[in-house]
Protein backbone atom coordinates (compact mmCIF):
# COMPACT_ATOMS: atom_id res chain seq x y z
CA UNK A 1 0.00 0.00 0.00
CA UNK A 2 1.55 3.54 -0.97
CA UNK A 3 2.04 6.17 1.90
CA UNK A 4 -0.25 8.49 2.34
CA UNK A 5 1.44 11.97 3.33
CA UNK A 6 -0.10 15.19 3.83
CA UNK A 7 0.55 17.78 0.65
CA UNK A 8 -0.58 20.73 -0.76
CA UNK A 9 -1.74 21.40 -4.10
CA UNK A 10 1.56 22.19 -5.79
CA UNK A 11 3.43 19.08 -4.08
CA UNK A 12 0.25 16.66 -5.31
CA UNK A 13 0.65 18.43 -8.66
CA UNK A 14 4.45 17.63 -8.75
CA UNK A 15 4.16 14.46 -7.74
CA UNK A 16 1.81 13.40 -10.40
CA UNK A 17 4.47 14.59 -13.36
CA UNK A 18 7.44 12.30 -10.93
CA UNK A 19 4.91 9.28 -11.07
CA UNK A 20 4.41 9.42 -14.70
CA UNK A 21 7.99 10.38 -15.83
CA UNK A 22 9.06 7.79 -13.63
CA UNK A 23 6.24 5.02 -15.28
CA UNK A 24 6.51 5.96 -18.90
CA UNK A 25 9.79 7.52 -20.54
CA UNK A 26 7.27 9.15 -23.41
CA UNK A 27 6.28 11.72 -20.60
CA UNK A 28 7.79 15.15 -21.28
CA UNK A 29 7.05 18.61 -19.80
CA UNK A 30 8.33 21.68 -21.18
CA UNK A 31 6.99 25.33 -20.82
CA UNK A 32 8.32 28.91 -20.09
CA UNK A 33 10.90 28.69 -17.04
CA UNK A 34 9.51 25.31 -16.12
CA UNK A 35 13.33 23.68 -16.33
CA UNK A 36 15.81 24.79 -13.97
CA UNK A 37 13.74 27.55 -12.42
CA UNK A 38 10.85 25.13 -11.89
CA UNK A 39 8.12 27.08 -12.65
CA UNK A 40 6.84 30.48 -11.57
CA UNK A 41 5.14 28.82 -8.87
CA UNK A 42 7.66 26.23 -8.70
CA UNK A 43 5.23 23.44 -10.05
CA UNK A 44 8.05 21.57 -12.07
CA UNK A 45 10.76 22.58 -8.71
CA UNK A 46 13.68 19.48 -9.15
CA UNK A 47 12.07 17.53 -11.97
CA UNK A 48 15.34 18.74 -14.62
CA UNK A 49 17.10 17.39 -12.12
CA UNK A 50 15.91 14.20 -11.71
CA UNK A 51 14.52 13.90 -15.48
CA UNK A 52 16.96 15.31 -17.36
CA UNK A 53 17.04 18.49 -20.08
CA UNK A 54 15.89 16.24 -22.88
CA UNK A 55 12.57 15.58 -20.63
CA UNK A 56 11.88 18.45 -18.77
CA UNK A 57 13.27 21.75 -21.12
CA UNK A 58 12.51 25.23 -21.05
CA UNK A 59 11.10 26.80 -23.95
CA UNK A 60 10.94 30.78 -25.27
CA UNK A 61 7.86 33.07 -24.90
CA UNK A 62 5.54 31.36 -27.39
CA UNK A 63 2.00 29.69 -26.37
CA UNK A 64 1.38 28.99 -30.02
CA UNK A 65 4.68 27.53 -30.61
CA UNK A 66 4.46 25.88 -27.42
CA UNK A 67 1.10 23.71 -28.18
CA UNK A 68 2.13 23.53 -31.87
CA UNK A 69 5.17 21.19 -30.73
CA UNK A 70 3.35 19.41 -28.22
CA UNK A 71 0.40 18.78 -31.11
CA UNK A 72 3.30 17.52 -33.12
CA UNK A 73 4.91 15.18 -30.07
CA UNK A 74 1.53 13.71 -29.49
CA UNK A 75 0.52 12.16 -33.07
CA UNK A 76 4.06 10.84 -32.91
CA UNK A 77 4.25 8.80 -29.75
CA UNK A 78 5.15 11.01 -27.07
CA UNK A 79 3.01 12.16 -23.65
CA UNK A 80 3.56 15.75 -23.75
CA UNK A 81 3.04 17.63 -20.72
CA UNK A 82 2.95 21.65 -21.52
CA UNK A 83 2.96 24.20 -19.15
CA UNK A 84 1.21 27.31 -20.08
CA UNK A 85 2.31 29.68 -17.65
CA UNK A 86 -0.65 31.73 -16.61
CA UNK A 87 -4.51 30.82 -18.29
CA UNK A 88 -4.46 34.37 -19.53
CA UNK A 89 -1.69 33.77 -21.78
CA UNK A 90 -3.21 30.96 -23.55
CA UNK A 91 -5.25 32.56 -25.88
CA UNK A 92 -2.25 32.50 -28.80
CA UNK A 93 -2.36 28.88 -28.12
CA UNK A 94 -6.20 28.48 -28.90
CA UNK A 95 -5.79 27.89 -32.54
CA UNK A 96 -3.42 25.06 -32.12
CA UNK A 97 -5.62 23.62 -29.12
CA UNK A 98 -8.78 24.43 -31.01
CA UNK A 99 -8.04 23.60 -34.98
CA UNK A 100 -5.18 20.77 -34.52
CA UNK A 101 -5.19 19.22 -30.90
CA UNK A 102 -8.77 18.74 -30.20
CA UNK A 103 -9.59 17.37 -34.38
CA UNK A 104 -6.47 15.46 -34.51
CA UNK A 105 -8.23 12.16 -34.06
CA UNK A 106 -11.21 12.65 -35.92
CA UNK A 107 -9.72 14.45 -38.27
CA UNK A 108 -7.26 10.90 -38.74
CA UNK A 109 -9.97 8.79 -38.52
CA UNK A 110 -8.14 7.68 -35.54
CA UNK A 111 -4.30 6.94 -37.06
CA UNK A 112 -3.18 9.69 -35.01
CA UNK A 113 -4.22 11.12 -31.22
CA UNK A 114 -3.53 13.90 -29.27
CA UNK A 115 -2.43 12.88 -25.81
CA UNK A 116 -1.48 16.05 -24.51
CA UNK A 117 -2.17 17.72 -20.78
CA UNK A 118 -1.86 21.21 -20.66
CA UNK A 119 -1.64 22.67 -17.42
CA UNK A 120 -2.00 26.44 -16.58
CA UNK A 121 -3.10 28.37 -13.28
CA UNK A 122 -5.97 30.22 -13.17
CA UNK A 123 -8.58 32.53 -10.87
CA UNK A 124 -7.84 35.26 -9.05
CA UNK A 125 -7.22 35.65 -5.17
CA UNK A 126 -3.93 36.19 -5.07
CA UNK A 127 -3.66 40.12 -6.28
CA UNK A 128 -2.61 39.37 -9.50
CA UNK A 129 -4.86 41.73 -11.72
CA UNK A 130 -6.48 41.66 -15.08
CA UNK A 131 -3.84 40.02 -16.64
CA UNK A 132 -3.06 37.29 -14.17
CA UNK A 133 -6.13 36.11 -13.08
CA UNK A 134 -8.83 34.86 -15.08
CA UNK A 135 -10.77 31.79 -15.71
CA UNK A 136 -11.01 30.71 -19.07
CA UNK A 137 -12.70 27.30 -18.54
CA UNK A 138 -15.58 28.29 -21.00
CA UNK A 139 -13.38 28.56 -24.20
CA UNK A 140 -12.10 25.20 -23.90
CA UNK A 141 -15.90 22.94 -22.62
CA UNK A 142 -17.42 24.48 -26.12
CA UNK A 143 -14.83 22.58 -27.82
CA UNK A 144 -15.78 19.34 -29.07
CA UNK A 145 -12.47 16.45 -28.54
CA UNK A 146 -11.41 18.34 -25.37
CA UNK A 147 -11.60 17.60 -21.80
CA UNK A 148 -11.08 19.81 -19.28
CA UNK A 149 -11.17 19.57 -15.31
CA UNK A 150 -10.25 21.93 -12.28
CA UNK A 151 -9.82 20.26 -9.30
CA UNK A 152 -10.23 21.77 -5.89
CA UNK A 153 -7.90 19.92 -3.69
CA UNK A 154 -4.21 17.81 -3.87
CA UNK A 155 -5.42 14.53 -3.80
CA UNK A 156 -8.15 15.53 -6.73
CA UNK A 157 -5.14 17.40 -8.10
CA UNK A 158 -2.47 14.51 -8.37
CA UNK A 159 -5.16 11.74 -9.36
CA UNK A 160 -7.04 13.64 -12.13
CA UNK A 161 -3.41 14.55 -13.35
CA UNK A 162 -2.28 11.13 -13.72
CA UNK A 163 -5.55 10.32 -15.29
CA UNK A 164 -4.94 13.09 -18.21
CA UNK A 165 -1.39 12.28 -18.68
CA UNK A 166 -2.64 8.46 -19.68
CA UNK A 167 -5.76 9.99 -21.47
CA UNK A 168 -5.18 9.54 -25.51
CA UNK A 169 -6.67 12.75 -25.80
CA UNK A 170 -6.05 16.33 -25.20
CA UNK A 171 -6.87 17.65 -21.72
CA UNK A 172 -6.82 21.51 -20.61
CA UNK A 173 -5.67 20.90 -17.14
CA UNK A 174 -6.76 24.26 -14.96
CA UNK A 175 -4.74 24.90 -11.40
CA UNK A 176 -6.67 26.90 -8.80
CA UNK A 177 -3.61 29.13 -8.30
CA UNK A 178 -5.18 30.50 -4.71
CA UNK A 179 -5.26 27.40 -3.60
CA UNK A 180 -1.26 26.29 -4.75
CA UNK A 181 0.32 26.75 -1.27
CA UNK A 182 -2.29 25.70 1.29
CA UNK A 183 -5.84 25.71 1.85
CA UNK A 184 -8.33 28.14 1.45
CA UNK A 185 -11.71 28.80 3.66
CA UNK A 186 -13.37 30.98 1.56
CA UNK A 187 -12.35 34.30 3.28
CA UNK A 188 -9.57 36.51 2.31
CA UNK A 189 -10.11 38.22 5.72
CA UNK A 190 -9.34 34.82 7.70
CA UNK A 191 -6.58 32.93 8.99
CA UNK A 192 -6.98 29.57 6.30
CA UNK A 193 -7.57 26.30 7.73
CA UNK A 194 -5.26 23.46 7.36
CA UNK A 195 -5.53 20.96 4.91
CA UNK A 196 -5.66 17.56 7.65
CA UNK A 197 -9.70 19.44 8.18
CA UNK A 198 -9.86 18.00 5.07
CA UNK A 199 -9.86 13.81 3.79
CA UNK A 200 -8.66 15.31 0.56
CA UNK A 201 -5.17 16.33 1.86
CA UNK A 202 -3.99 13.10 2.64
CA UNK A 203 -1.95 12.52 -0.66
CA UNK A 204 -0.58 8.75 -1.09
CA UNK A 205 2.64 8.13 -2.81
CA UNK A 206 2.95 6.53 -5.87
CA UNK A 207 0.34 6.34 -8.81
CA UNK A 208 -3.60 6.16 -8.22
CA UNK A 209 -5.91 7.90 -10.13
CA UNK A 210 -9.19 10.00 -10.20
CA UNK A 211 -11.62 9.20 -12.78
CA UNK A 212 -12.04 11.83 -15.10
CA UNK A 213 -15.86 12.63 -15.70
CA UNK A 214 -17.13 11.92 -12.13
CA UNK A 215 -18.12 14.91 -9.73
CA UNK A 216 -17.75 14.41 -5.54
CA UNK A 217 -20.11 15.04 -3.46
CA UNK A 218 -18.10 17.46 -1.14
CA UNK A 219 -20.88 18.14 1.86
CA UNK A 220 -24.33 16.26 2.11
CA UNK A 221 -27.50 18.26 2.45
CA UNK A 222 -31.47 18.16 1.84
CA UNK A 223 -31.91 22.08 1.45
CA UNK A 224 -30.36 22.92 -1.49
CA UNK A 225 -27.47 21.72 -3.94
CA UNK A 226 -24.80 24.17 -4.83
CA UNK A 227 -22.97 23.25 -8.34
CA UNK A 228 -19.38 24.32 -7.82
CA UNK A 229 -15.43 23.64 -9.02
CA UNK A 230 -12.00 24.98 -8.15
CA UNK A 231 -12.01 27.82 -5.45
CA UNK A 232 -15.53 28.44 -5.49
CA UNK A 233 -15.70 24.60 -3.52
CA UNK A 234 -14.30 26.26 -0.63
CA UNK A 235 -16.15 28.89 -1.24
CA UNK A 236 -19.29 26.56 -1.23
CA UNK A 237 -18.02 25.14 2.21
CA UNK A 238 -17.91 28.72 4.19
CA UNK A 239 -21.14 30.44 2.89
CA UNK A 240 -22.88 26.99 4.37
CA UNK A 241 -21.01 27.58 7.32
CA UNK A 242 -22.47 31.08 7.85
CA UNK A 243 -25.86 30.10 6.79
CA UNK A 244 -26.74 27.39 8.10
CA UNK A 245 -28.05 26.39 5.29
CA UNK A 246 -27.47 22.19 4.75
CA UNK A 247 -26.69 22.36 1.44
CA UNK A 248 -25.30 19.32 -0.29
CA UNK A 249 -22.18 21.10 -2.43
CA UNK A 250 -21.49 19.37 -5.80
CA UNK A 251 -17.90 19.79 -6.50
CA UNK A 252 -17.95 19.21 -10.13
CA UNK A 253 -13.99 18.14 -10.71
CA UNK A 254 -14.20 17.67 -14.09
CA UNK A 255 -16.25 20.22 -16.25
CA UNK A 256 -16.08 17.58 -20.07
CA UNK A 257 -16.96 15.04 -19.54
CA UNK A 258 -19.18 16.50 -17.12
CA UNK A 259 -21.35 14.23 -14.48
CA UNK A 260 -24.98 14.97 -15.54
CA UNK A 261 -25.73 12.20 -13.15
CA UNK A 262 -24.58 13.77 -10.08
CA UNK A 263 -26.11 16.67 -10.76
CA UNK A 264 -29.81 15.48 -11.48
CA UNK A 265 -29.47 13.13 -8.54
CA UNK A 266 -28.66 15.59 -6.17
CA UNK A 267 -30.81 18.70 -7.73
CA UNK A 268 -33.88 16.23 -7.67
CA UNK A 269 -33.20 15.38 -3.73
CA UNK A 270 -33.11 18.95 -2.92
CA UNK A 271 -35.10 20.76 -5.67
CA UNK A 272 -33.01 23.95 -5.28
CA UNK A 273 -30.08 24.97 -7.05
CA UNK A 274 -27.37 27.41 -6.85
CA UNK A 275 -24.47 27.67 -9.46
CA UNK A 276 -20.91 29.40 -8.47
CA UNK A 277 -17.98 29.86 -10.85
CA UNK A 278 -15.26 32.81 -10.68
CA UNK A 279 -15.47 33.78 -14.13
CA UNK A 280 -17.46 36.29 -15.92
CA UNK A 281 -21.21 35.69 -15.91
CA UNK A 282 -21.80 35.97 -19.72
CA UNK A 283 -21.55 32.51 -21.18
CA UNK A 284 -19.49 31.04 -18.54
CA UNK A 285 -19.92 27.57 -17.69
CA UNK A 286 -22.62 28.46 -15.23
CA UNK A 287 -25.01 29.03 -18.24
CA UNK A 288 -24.92 25.63 -19.47
CA UNK A 289 -24.78 24.06 -15.94
CA UNK A 290 -28.33 25.66 -15.27
CA UNK A 291 -29.91 24.55 -18.52
CA UNK A 292 -29.09 21.21 -17.80
CA UNK A 293 -30.74 21.64 -14.38
CA UNK A 294 -33.59 22.96 -16.52
CA UNK A 295 -33.57 20.46 -18.78
CA UNK A 296 -33.43 17.55 -16.26
CA UNK A 297 -34.78 18.64 -13.10
CA UNK A 298 -37.78 21.20 -14.09
CA UNK A 299 -40.35 19.75 -12.62
CA UNK A 300 -37.94 18.48 -9.20
CA UNK A 301 -37.42 22.54 -8.64
CA UNK A 302 -38.87 24.42 -5.93
CA UNK A 303 -37.13 28.11 -6.53
CA UNK A 304 -35.52 29.28 -10.28
CA UNK A 305 -31.76 28.85 -10.31
CA UNK A 306 -29.33 31.45 -9.13
CA UNK A 307 -25.61 31.95 -10.41
CA UNK A 308 -23.30 33.73 -8.57
CA UNK A 309 -20.10 34.64 -10.42
CA UNK A 310 -17.46 37.06 -11.77
CA UNK A 311 -18.25 40.45 -13.08
CA UNK A 312 -18.84 40.32 -16.45
CA UNK A 313 -15.39 42.85 -16.28
CA UNK A 314 -11.46 42.83 -16.81
CA UNK A 315 -10.63 41.09 -13.33
CA UNK A 316 -10.08 44.22 -11.48
CA UNK A 317 -7.10 44.52 -9.30
CA UNK A 318 -8.10 47.62 -6.45
CA UNK A 319 -11.76 45.90 -6.23
CA UNK A 320 -10.58 42.24 -6.60
CA UNK A 321 -12.53 40.54 -3.30
CA UNK A 322 -15.58 42.36 -4.42
CA UNK A 323 -15.31 40.74 -7.89
CA UNK A 324 -14.27 37.54 -6.24
CA UNK A 325 -17.26 35.26 -5.83
CA UNK A 326 -17.23 35.23 -1.71
CA UNK A 327 -19.06 33.41 1.29
CA UNK A 328 -21.18 37.08 1.44
CA UNK A 329 -22.59 37.20 -2.32
CA UNK A 330 -22.81 33.18 -2.37
CA UNK A 331 -24.78 33.25 1.34
CA UNK A 332 -27.36 36.30 -0.05
CA UNK A 333 -28.06 34.00 -2.75
CA UNK A 334 -28.83 30.53 -0.73
CA UNK A 335 -31.14 32.58 1.06
CA UNK A 336 -33.16 33.98 -1.53
CA UNK A 337 -33.15 30.39 -2.81
CA UNK A 338 -34.67 28.99 0.42
CA UNK A 339 -36.94 31.91 0.33
CA UNK A 340 -38.80 31.52 -2.74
Amino acid sequence: MAEVKRKNMLEAIRDAMAVKMTEDDNVVVFGEDVGYFGGVFRATEGLQEQFGKSRVFDTPISELGIIGVAVGMGAYGLRPVPEIQFADYILPAYDQIASEAARLRYRSTGEFTSPITIRTPCGGGIYGGQTHSQSPEALFTHVAGLKTVMPSNPYDAKGMLISAIEDDDPVIFLEPKRLYNGPFDGHHDRPVTPWSDHDASEVPDGHYTVPLGKAAVTREGEDLTILAYGTMVHVALAATEETGIDAEIIDLRSLLPLDEEAIERSVKKTGRCVVVHEATRTCGFGAELISIVQELCFNHLEAPIIRVTGWDTPYPHAQEWDYFPGPARLSKALKKVMLA
